[in-house]
């Protein structure tokens, strides 16, 4: 008997002890860089959901905005001023339009100033609070500035009709243009609103005219209903500059879960692969004992060397052999899932006859099965093409699955074996039993590695839990599918299908014959 002495590769010591040094220290520093974003977020979490209706975390964004729409529209309000100094021509004279038109120029200029310099800063570097005043007095200024034209009108004089209109339309433009501006800053706004609008009313309410009384009126209630609006526009930005900061906060906690995830499976990669390559590397250093022990105790059954002299001795050395046989079988299994799992099982493909092969696997194990008086019927469909596969391969899942089937079949039952055509144009092999089947919900742990369901913990004849896993790996090496049907109590029945791409199409004969040596026959 040949006895195999494989000696696998192996890594030094150091190096390995070294490469594992620079992972730990990896996967610390990974891992603290995770808790410091952790932190983070949900420092950022905790700081915009407080609870109150005032936001002071975005002060600074409000007033960014605001400075960024009065830069915006800075040519706006001279195109107004312009159009308004010229109006009042039909009432003022030159100079004090001018007048008038440059004191509001310059306050506009002066709060374009404070709105520039308050875009350049940095936001660590800007107090919010003091620039939040100085906004607020620039727009006072600006509104008593546009206020100062009401009073420099004349109270009356030619066309009172006409006054009165010009003084009610320039105090709404300015109104709602000012209010508008300043949404995203409520006291701004009502600072650069209130003055126009308390001088229009006090000067209508003194011409003490019922007329005038209602505009007064209208007045103060535009005032009102434009700084609704600029409190509606003030919540519409609060709540985007939320939503947005949200954005942020779930993109920076997708970008954590992603890190930790892509980790995760990393780890579990590395982690699969040793395991991989420690059993195989272990099936290896084992197999060679184990086939000392077998073939010793082989010699020692058949007493090639002289008799035992002990019958008691010849049983112990019986069992030792089944027991060694057992114990290659389980490692011959354990190795060929390491191989598959490390990638390292490669497939040598060749034409293959799936009925010839289920055959010869059933007449194998026809023995096994009368001795447990278990009929096994077939139903083959003939003349089916070539399958190009790995022989090995399809005889072990054929042995696994026939295996399994007599396993778990009690005395007295049947199993029956199809192979045919699936659908789609592949061939399946189905191995059906009337066994005590398998629960729903164990199908799952039967499939995964060393797992076993209840009714083969309880069996006599208990395994590794590896033949099946073998096999739906096998196939998907093939392409192909494995599908386990069972009930309790019915039966179970295993379906392993190759796929269409598998199956070798018979090719039409050679006609050795020319074309024009066969007309020539027919013609004579």
């Amino acid at each position: 008997m040949k006895l195999h002495n494989l000696r696998p590769t192996r890594t030094p010591a150091a190096m390995k002890a070294a490469a594992e040094s620079d992972k730990t220290t990896a996967s610390r520093e990974r891992a603290e860089r995770r808790r410091s974003v952790i932190r983070t977020v949900r420092e950022t979490r905790e700081r915009l959901t407080s609870g109150g209706d005032w936001r002071p975390a975005f002060d600074y964004e409000l007033a960014l905005t605001y400075a960024r729409n009065r830069v915006a529209t800075g040519f706006a309000i001279p195109l107004l001023v312009v159009v308004v100094a010229a109006s009042s021509l039909l009432w003022l004279s030159p100079s004090v339009a001018i007048t008038w038109a440059a004191v509001v120029l310059a306050t506009h200029v002066a709060a374009l100033s404070l709105c520039r310099q308050f875009i350049t800063i940095p936001q660590p570097e800007a107090p919010v609070l003091k620039w939040r005043r100085r906004f607020v007095a620039a727009e006072l200024l600006s509104g008593i500035a546009w206020a100062s034209l009401l009073l420099a009108l004349p109270r009356s004089g030619a066309n009172p009709e006409g006054l009165a209109v010009f003084q009610f339309a320039t105090t709404l433009i300015v109104v709602s243009f000012s209010s508008s501006l300043s949404s995203t800053m409520l006291p701004a706004a009502a600072a650069g609103t209130a003055p126009i609008s308390a001088t229009i009313a006090v000067l209508y309410l003194s011409r003490g005219n019922l007329l005038f009384a209602i505009l007064a009126a209208m007045a103060v209630a535009a005032q009102f209903f434009f700084l609704v609006i600029a409190s509606r526009l003030n919540s519409a930005t609060l709540a985007m500059l939320e939503f947005r900061a949200q954005k942020d906060l779930l993109i920076a906690e997708l970008n954590t879960a992603k890190s930790i995830s892509d980790e995760s499976r990393r780890r579990a990669e590395e982690a699969n692969l040793a395991k991989s390559r420690f059993l195989a590397t272990m099936s290896h250093e084992l197999r060679t004992p184990l086939n000392a022990i077998l073939g010793f105790s082989e010699i020692i059954m058949g007493e090639i060397l002289g008799p035992v002299g002990n019958a008691q001795y010849k049983d112990y050395v019986g069992d030792i052999h089944t027991s060694g046989q057992h114990l290659l079988n389980l490692i011959n299994e354990i190795l060929d899932l390491s191989r598959i799992e490390a990638g390292r099982h490669e497939l040598h493909e060749e034409p293959v006859n799936l009925v010839f092969m289920v055959e010869e696997c059933v007449h194998l194990l026809q023995l096994r099965a009368k001795a447990k008086n278990i009929a096994i019927s077939d139903e083959y469909s003939r003349n089916l093409p070539r399958l190009w596969a790995d022989e090995r391969a399809v005889r072990q899942i054929t042995l696994n699955l026939l295996s399994n089937a007599i396993k778990f079949t009690p005395g007295g039952g049947e199993i029956h074996v199809r192979v045919g055509w699936a659908e789609g144009g592949g061939q399946f092999l189905s191995i059906r039993d009337n066994g005590p089947g398998i629960p729903e919900e164990e199908i799952p742990i039967v499939l995964s590695s060393f797992g076993q369901g209840s009714i083969a913990i309880k069996s006599a004849e208990r395994g590794a839990g590896l033949g099946l896993p073998i096999v739906q790996a096998l196939m998907q090496m093939h392409d192909g599918t494995f599908e386990l049907r069972s009930k309790l109590r019915e039966g179970t029945e295993a379906i392993a299908t190759f796929p269409q791409s598998r199956v070798m199409e018979p090719l039409p004969p050679i006609d050795r014959e020319p074309p024009h040596r066969r007309g020539w026959l027919r013609a004579g």
